[in-house]
């Protein structure tokens, strides 16, 4: 969102001088501001998160926000995050700017006419838009109705938890120290008092962010709909949900303490279950849009309005912006649900964001796996992954199991560091369920996904790594194929993709018309446990007939099989980079297949472990992370995709001839592996990379390699510091660290260890 901040902020100006208009548009800067230690810890993990970014922020001492803000009372201040680009701006004006251009270039705008009905023209993928003047037919519909928007996703046939919040806001009369400045101050945002703080003309506007016990939702306008007739009508307004609030607020501007309240503002605003927009085609609504659930109002309208817009003429996303793909919410997401979850998202809104945050609101869903429970009691600590809980890690009874989040090491470390262990020397088994997993089959089948596919396809009962590429030959999807038939294919994808790549695909087949081609989501029928490690293969040979020797149960490939009576497909592949297999199985079995693993594999010290183990084992063999490691911005080939992009097959598979063009000129920047001198914080991804004073590039992930025992990190950096050896630094936590260039991944996968020497 960082990119549509500022796409934003410049189109404002930009509008304001080709228009001529006055937008109301200030751009006094933000300031954020820290009362702790954890506060500023925040603050330098956005720093470090920041400098590859256009927009300008800083760190400010309490001196500088005094200087910036001389009205604050600043003793208890320890610093402040500045962005002086920044602003706010009249809704109104900006509307009426928005559709005065809009006309110029031949749009048609049509007030006080109701849609009443939206009907798919089957074949064309066209819509006919039925209003009260009569139907429009449109290639494309872009819902951007705001408080309405449940109902227009109604008249598609589609669904997005979406929720008004009642918010409040108040102005005071005339502020005496306000009228001694000749500069309007940085509109303050005072994260410990919950609240937002800006100049209004001589007074101050205050808007609190309520508690979750205190603040109000519009329940009834998801559950029946918007009051007909609602228009600029407001909420009656109610202070005494903003008493500790106001308290905070006094205590930070003493002018307020004699300020008089001229007006209090109660009117709603929209929330999804994560307060991030929903910006994107929807999933089985072929060319409906949506941009719907601004938190933050009318502020982001700009970059979302271009980011939309060239998506919809170009076919793909302009830059990566997954984390607000519609496709994030599906089935799981009940009302209950988005209830519960609006209201803590809406009362944590000033509280501090983390790694690996967790937020415990409205879970479980109904995405539990068949051993949740038993996990629990095993000392599992969850994490949530599309709806799904799925063990991060695990706490023996002598570790503590609790949530304890941190911008440092936090107490999952040495936990994580023991299974990195169990799965390196002994085996470990993984509850892998949250998979997305689609079964794709029909006469057809073949022909769509070699021009789907960047890579060849793979042989019966055989599995390869595949990427769906863009039409400019970007990475939009990774996902494992598994070919169980000459027409049926078994088709793997992260949990956060599973509507995203689902999408991806049902367009193409429509798009190319292909006749016989089926795909069925079986993503919450089938369940996955991955076992991994030098004894994996011992232990599965007890519970099956089949032979797992390398001859007949190679890597990289499948088998239909029984394990402790129970039907599994097999598929010789772990994500850790060990020996190991995943076996997928109906989802009622995974109880009776769990504990027959357990039981026996107690030869072998067998063990749990979670996602986060898994995530340094897979960043220490230099396996990419799909929304991380590669994304919609990642050329194939800068991210180190070669071997799966077979550019010589016959298909002309999307994105081939973007990427014949991108050979001929070459690349201006590369993956690469870093190991980072770091001992209390660790690399995650998204880090800032220096080289000589200047910013060079970012990481896309990290984390301690518990094998090679260093901190590690994959970073895009230019192709002319790309040589092994080679020093750069890593911003963590306000230091700069020092970090080497790799010759390659840090640790060898298990079937390259096993290769002889030549």
């Amino acid at each position: 969102m960082k990119k549509i901040h500022y796409n934003s902020i410049n189109f404002f100006t930009q509008l304001e001088h080709d228009t001529k208009r006055d937008l109301s548009f200030h751009r006094p800067g933000s300031l954020r501001l820290a009362s702790s230690p954890t506060r500023m810890d925040e603050f330098r993990y956005q720093m470090q998160r920041q400098g590859w970014h256009d927009a300008p922020q800083k760190l400010v001492s309490p001196d500088e926000v005094k200087q910036l803000v001389p009205l604050l009372d600043v003793d208890k201040v320890l610093g402040g995050l500045y962005n002086p680009a920044d602003g706010h701006i009249d809704p109104y004006s900006l509307t009426m700017a928005m559709a005065s251009e809009a006309k110029k270039f031949g749009a048609r705008i049509f007030q006080q006419t109701g849609v009443r009905g939206l009907k798919r023209r089957h074949g064309e993928g066209s819509w006919s838009v039925e209003t009260d003047q009569g139907t429009v037919r449109a290639s494309n519909v872009v819902n951007c109705a705001g408080f309405w928007a449940h109902e227009v996703n109604a008249l598609a046939g589609v669904e997005l938890p979406l929720v008004p919040i009642h918010h409040q806001y108040f102005i005071t009369n005339s502020v005496p120290e306000l009228q001694k400045t000749k500069k309007e101050f940085p509109v303050i945002r005072h994260l410990e008092g919950g609240f937002y703080l800006r100049q209004e003309r001589d007074g101050l506007l205050v808007g609190p962010y309520e508690h979750q016990d205190k603040m109000q939702i519009c329940d009834e306008w998801v559950t029946d709909r918007v009051p007909p007739g609602f228009g600029k009508e407001l909420f009656t307004p109610d202070l005494e949900r903003l008493s500790d609030h106001i308290e905070a607020a006094m205590e930070l501007v003493p002018a307020l303490h004699t300020a008089q309240i001229r007006t209090t503002v109660s009117g709603p605003i929209m929330y999804t279950a994560d307060s991030l927009p929903c910006i994107g085609p929807m999933p089985h609504a072929p060319n409906f849009w949506v941009a719907v659930g601004f938190a933050y109002g009318i502020i982001h309208s700009g970059g979302a309005g271009r980011y939309l817009a060239e998506w919809i003429v170009n076919g793909e996303p302009p830059f990566d912006l997954i984390e607000t793909d519609p496709g994030r919410f599906g089935k799981w997401v009940t009302r209950s649900y988005l209830f519960a979850k609006a209201k803590e998202t809406y009362g944590m809104n000033n509280s501090f964001t983390f790694p690996k945050e967790e937020r415990w609101t409205g879970r479980p869903t109904e995405r539990v796996s068949g051993i949740y429970q038993r996990h629990l009691d095993r000392g599992a600590q969850m994490g949530f992954h599309a709806g799904w809980e799925q063990p991060a890690w695990f706490a023996t009874e002598a570790e503590s199991g609790c949530y304890c989040p941190s911008f440092r090491r936090a107490n999952w470390f040495e936990p994580v560091r023991r299974e990195c262990g169990l799965v390196l020397e002994n085996v470990g088994i993984i509850d892998l369920t949250p998979f997305a997993k689609l079964e794709v089959t029909g006469k057809d089948v073949n022909v769509f996904l070699d021009r789907l596919l960047a890579n060849k396809l793979p042989k019966v009962n055989s599995i390869n790594i595949s990427h769906m590429l863009t039409p400019k030959g970007k990475v939009y999807a990774e996902v494992t194929v598994t070919r169980l038939a000459q027409d049926k294919y078994f088709v793997i994808t992260g949990s956060g993709s599973e509507l995203h790549d689902l999408r991806w695909m049902e367009d193409h087949v429509r798009e190319w018309r292909i006749e016989d081609v089926e795909i069925n989501n079986v993503t919450d029928r089938i369940a996955a446990l991955g076992i991994a490690g030098p004894h994996s293969a011992n232990l599965l040979s007890k519970l099956t007939d089949v032979s797992l020797d390398d001859d007949k149960f190679p890597f990289l490939h499948a088998r239909e099989m029984s394990v402790a009576g129970i039907p599994v497909t097999a598929l010789r592949i772990s994500y850790t980079g060990e020996l190991g297999w995943e076996l997928y199985h109906d989802r009622t079995q995974t109880s009776a297949l769990y504990e027959a693993l357990l039981d026996a594999g107690q030869a072998y010290s067998i063990g749990d472990f979670g996602t986060y183990a898994l995530n340094s084992l897979r960043i220490e063999k230099g396996f990419r992370l799909w929304g991380a490691d590669m994304t919609v911005d990642s050329n194939p080939f800068e991210a180190g995709l070669g071997p799966f992009i077979r550019m010589k097959k016959p298909a002309d598979f999307v994105g081939k001839e973007a990427l014949q063009k991108s050979l001929r000129e070459g690349f201006r920047k590369k993956l690469v592996h870093l190991s980072v001198d770091a001992t209390e914080v660790d690399p995650e991804g998204n880090e800032t990379v220096w080289c000589s004073g200047k910013v060079v590039g970012y990481t896309t992930s990290g984390s301690y390699g518990c094998q090679v025992r260093q901190s590690l990190a994959m970073a895009y950096l230019p192709t002319f510091l790309t040589t092994p050896g080679t020093e750069v630094e890593v911003e963590l936590l306000g230091r700069l660290c020092s970090a080497r260039v790799l010759p390659g991944a840090p640790a060898q996968v298990q079937v390259l260890r096993r290769k002889p020497a030549l």
